[in-house]
C-alpha cells in the first residue's frame, strides 16, 4: 500500500507525544530569527548520487553526506562580519523549479529519432543540439513532479536556514516539453493535487518507441521489458547496462492522484512551453496537426543524414526535415488524439486560469490573458517579483527579449519604490543569446543577454536573477565596475535530468549593512532505491533518477554543479534607498509540531524517515 509521506511525517508529530508538545523556538545564534531550524529534507542533511558502477557502467544511486553552505563575498568589497548570524532577521523564503519538462513521450509531434546523433562515438563528435530529444526515463516526468510536491510540503513550514514558512514556489519555465496542452495540463494538475493520468492516445496499449513491437524496434531506445524474440538488445542495456523492469511502460501510464502543493505557486514562461520541441516556432497548423495525428516516426526517415538534421535545425525547418515521413519503416500508425494540440502562448496562459490552487494565473494577469504577453510582477513584503519571458517566438532554444518586454522591465523596476527586486527568467542571461526576428512571424528586434545584464547592473534595487534552462546548478556573481554590489544570477537544475532537485532561498537581514541569500537545494522525495518492481509514484521517481544518472549523454559533475553553486549563502550590500522591514517572528504557538517532532524527536524521526523510505520501494 502506497503511504503518503505527508501522512507519515503527521504520524511522527503523534508518535512523538512530548516531543512535539515542546514549544520549541530556536534562532541561528538566539538572533532575531525565530523558528524551527532543521535540515531535515534538504541537502544540508543528505544527498544522493551515482554509486560504484558495474561491468556495463551502471550504478544504483546511494545517499551521500549532507552539504553546508558555502559562503561568498564576491559582491563585497570587506570581509562579511562574522556574527552577523547573531542579529540576522528573515525577510523571505520561497523555493524555486525549473525546466520539470512533463512529457506526453508518446507523441507524434517528438522527434526522439535525432537523439542518436548524440551518442559517444569514437570521432568524439557531439553535436550539443539534439541531446533532449529522448530520455529513456521520459516516461517517468509526471511522477517525479509529483515527488518533488512531497518534498516540498514536508518542509513548507520550516524553512532550513531561518525556519520561516516558504511562502510560495515558482517554476521557471519549461514546465512541459513540447507546447501540448495535456502536457500543460498534467503540470498543473499535479501542482492543484487533482487525478493524472500521463498517458494519451490509446489507453489500452504503448504507442511510443520503447515497446516489444518487433516490426518498429529500434536499439537505440531503452526496452524496459526486453527485446522481442530474434533480436539484439538495445544499446543501453548492451553497452551501458540499464536493467529490465516489466511492465513499465503501462505502469508509469496509469492514473495518480497527485498530492498537491500545500503553497501559492507562480510559473515563468519556457522555451519548451512555447516552442515545438523548445526549438521550432509554432507559427504553422501542420505542426500541430503532426502532433494529433496518427503518424509517429520511430527510426530515422531514409536518406536522413546527420548534416540534413543540424541543416534543418539551422534553419528551423522542421516540416522540411520530416517530408520523407512514410509509413515503411520508420513509422508507425498510433492513436490520434487531439488532447496534444500544440498551444500558442495565448492559449498556455488561458490554461493557468483554470486551476484550484491560488492564485488563479499563477502571475499571470487579465492583461496577460487578453494580450497574450506572459510578463509580469508581484509585491510580497520588502521585495517586488518581476517575472520576464525570454522565449523568442522566431525559435531556437536560447532565448531574448523583445523591446517592448524590455521597456516594460525598466517601468516596472523603477516603479518599485523602496523595495528590493528579484528577477525570474527561464533562460539565463548566457543562454540569451537568439536575436532571431521574422522566422516566427514576429518582428520584433530582440534585447539579448548582455545588454539586459548591463541594465540590471545599473539599477542597485535588484538584487537576483533566479533562472533554469541549463539544467544545472550555477550560481554567478554579477558585479558593478564601481564595486558598489552587483546582483546574484541563481540557475537552478531540472527535474527531467539528473540531479532532478530544486532550491530553496531564503534572505536575510545581517544588520550590519549587509544581506544574506542563502540557497539550499532539495532532492525530490523517491527514496534511493526503487526496488525491483516499482509501482507507487515516489518509486517510479527514484527509478527516474536512477536511470537518469546513467544517461552515457549526460555531465553528472556538470548537472550537479559546484559546492558553491548548490547550499550557498550570497552576501551582498543592502541596496540604497530600500526598505527591509523585518519579517514577524514566529511565536510558539506557530511552531509545526511535525517539525518539531523532526528536530527534537531524535529517535522517533529517524524511525519515521526509515518507514516512510521503507513504505515508498516496491520489493
Amino acid at each position: 500500500m502506497e503511504m503518503s509521506r505527508r501522512n507519515v511525517l503527521r504520524s511522527a508529530a503523534l508518535v512523538g507525544g512530548t516531543a512535539a508538545a515542546v514549544p520549541l523556538v530556536t534562532s541561528l545564534a538566539g538572533s532575531a530569527v525565530a523558528g524551527v531550524v532543521s535540515p531535515a529534507g534538504t541537502t544540508l542533511a543528505k544527498t544522493y548520487g551515482l554509486g560504484p558502477v558495474n561491468a556495463a557502467g551502471y550504478g544504483k544511486i546511494v545517499e551521500l553526506a549532507g552539504e553546508a553552505h558555502v559562503v561568498r563575498e564576491d559582491l563585497l568589497t570587506t570581509p562579511a562580519d562574522p556574527d552577523r548570524e547573531n542579529a540576522r532577521s528573515p525577510l523571505a523564503a520561497f523555493v524555486q523549479f525549473s525546466d520539470i519538462h512533463v512529457v506526453d513521450h508518446q507523441s507524434p509531434g517528438r522527434v526522439e529519432w535525432l537523439d542518436r546523433f548524440e551518442d559517444p562515438n569514437d570521432l568524439g563528435l557531439v553535436p550539443g543540439l539534439l541531446s533532449s530529444s529522448y530520455r529513456a526515463w521520459e516516461m517517468l516526468s509526471a511522477q517525479v513532479a509529483d515527488a518533488m510536491v512531497q518534498a516540498v510540503n514536508d518542509i513548507k513550514d520550516s524553512s532550513p536556514v531561518t525556519g520561516q514558512p516558504l511562502s510560495f514556489m515558482i517554476e521557471t519555465g519549461d514546465n512541459s516539453d513540447n507546447c501540448q496542452k495535456n502536457e500543460i495540463r498534467w503540470n498543473i494538475d499535479i501542482l492543484d493535487g487533482k487525478s493524472v493520468r500521463p498517458d494519451s492516445g490509446s489507453h489500452s496499449k504503448y504507442e511510443g518507441v520503447m515497446d516489444k513491437n518487433v516490426i518498429y524496434y529500434d536499439t537505440h531506445y531503452w526496452h524496459p521489458d526486453g527485446q522481442p524474440g530474434g533480436k539484439q538488445p538495445d544499446k543501453l542495456r548492451k553497452d551501458h547496462g540499464y536493467p529490465t523492469v516489466p511492465g513499465l511502460l503501462d505502469t508509469a501510464r496509469q492514473p495518480f492522484t497527485a498530492e498537491g502543493l500545500d503553497l501559492p505557486w507562480y510559473t515563468v514562461f519556457g522555451n519548451h512551453d512555447g516552442l515545438i520541441q523548445g526549438n521550432f516556432p509554432n507559427s504553422t497548423t501542420q505542426l500541430d496537426l503532426l502532433s494529433r495525428g496518427a503518424v509517429k516516426v520511430i527510426t530515422v526517415p531514409p536518406g536522413i543524414t546527420q548534416s540534413d538534421i543540424l541543416n534543418s535545425l539551422k534553419k528551423l525547418d522542421l516540416l522540411g526535415l520530416l517530408s520523407s515521413i512514410n509509413l515503411l519503416p520508420g513509422a508507425r500508425l498510433v492513436t490520434p488524439d487531439p488532447a496534444r494540440k500544440n498551444l500558442s502562448r495565448k492559449e498556455v496562459i488561458n490554461e493557468y486560469f483554470n486551476t484550484t490552487s491560488s492564485p488563479v494565473g499563477h502571475g499571470y494577469t487579465a492583461a496577460n490573458k487578453t494580450n497574450g504577453t506572459a510578463y509580469y510582477y508581484f509585491d510580497e513584503g520588502s521585495f517586488r517579483h518581476i517575472a520576464m519571458d525570454t522565449v523568442n517566438p522566431n525559435g531556437y532554444a536560447d532565448g531574448s527579449l523583445d523591446q517592448a518586454q524590455f521597456a516594460w522591465l525598466k517601468s516596472t523596476i523603477a516603479s518599485a519604490g523602496d523595495k528590493a527586486v528579484i528577477v525570474y527568467s527561464h533562460h539565463t542571461s548566457g543562454s540569451m543569446a537568439n536575436p532571431l526576428v521574422l522566422t516566427g512571424l514576429d518582428p520584433s528586434l530582440r534585447v539579448l543577454g548582455d545588454a539586459v545584464t548591463s541594465y540590471l547592473l545599473t539599477q542597485p534595487r535588484v538584487i537576483a536573477w533566479v533562472n533554469g534552462h541549463t539544467h544545472r546548478n550555477e550560481i554567478i556573481a554579477h558585479k558593478r565596475a564601481d564595486n558598489t554590489g552587483g546582483f546574484w544570477e541563481i540557475n537552478t537544475a531540472s527535474h527531467i535530468d539528473f540531479p532532478q532537485q530544486a532550491r530553496v532561498i531564503e534572505i536575510t537581514d545581517n544588520a550590519d549593512g549587509t544581506l544574506s541569500i542563502f540557497t539550499t537545494i532539495i532532492d525530490h522525495a523517491g527514496p534511493a532505491d526503487p526496488g525491483t518492481n516499482p509501482t507507487s509514484t515516489l518509486a517510479l521517481a527514484s527509478l527516474s533518477r536512477e536511470l537518469s544518472a546513467n544517461d552515457p549523454q549526460s555531465n553528472l559533475a556538470s548537472l550537479s554543479g559546484t559546492a558553491a553553486s548548490r547550499n550557498a549563502e550570497l552576501l551582498l550590500p543592502v541596496p540604497v534607498g530600500v526598505n527591509l522591514a523585518q519579517a514577524p517572528t514566529l511565536s510558539a504557538s506557530s511552531i509545526n509540531p511535525v517539525a518539531v517532532a523532526a528536530l527534537a524527536g531524535g529517535a522517533v524521526a529517524a524511525k519515521v524517515i526509515a518507514r516512510r523510505d521503507e513504505a515508498m520501494v516496491d520489493a
